[in-house]
């Protein structure tokens, strides 16, 4: 059985980033120096849609750019893991970098960080339909026949 290792960014990905940054008074410029990131609603579906992929059976990681210059937000990011993907807790990447992953699939809302260079393919998340049932649905297409065959049969 072929696995395919995908990372997952949070903000607007996993996490409702841009609904907390909305309930901010509108003098905040930079509300990712601000917000408590364990506080946020996941994202529609997001939950779910990691649970299906899991039982793919591929190898999914999370891939999340904290702010530098609030260094507490590293470790709410990493309790709102614990509390939603309980699963995934030691598997995240804090990283400034995600060209510099190793891997098949890049979920990720943005393109300020290195995704258009990424080695495999990257999922421009938001864009051009893809939410999450499209997102799963072409990682179905992705997965091998007996991969689909195997999961039938648990």
């Amino acid at each position: 059985m072929e696995k395919l290792r995908i990372y997952i960014d949070m903000d607007g990905v996993l996490a409702n980033f841009q609904k907390a940054a909305a309930e901010l008074p509108k003098y905040i410029d930079h509300p990712d120096l601000v917000l408590d990131f364990s506080t946020f609603e996941p994202m529609p579906g997001a939950i779910e849609a990691v649970h299906k992929i899991l039982d793919m059976g591929h190898e999914v990681f999370i891939a999340t750019t904290p702010p530098w210059n609030h260094p507490d937000s590293w470790g709410q990011k990493r309790n709102w893991i614990a509390k939603h993907l309980p699963e995934l807790s030691r598997k995240m990447f804090l990283t400034h970098r995600k060209d510099l992953l190793i891997g098949d699939i890049l979920i990720d809302d943005t393109n300020t960080r290195g995704q258009s260079d990424f080695k495999g393919t990257w999922i421009h998340f938001g864009q051009n339909g893809f939410d999450w049932p499209t997102t799963v649905n072409t990682i179905e297409l992705l997965t091998p026949v007996e991969n689909l065959l195997n999961n039938l049969n648990k």
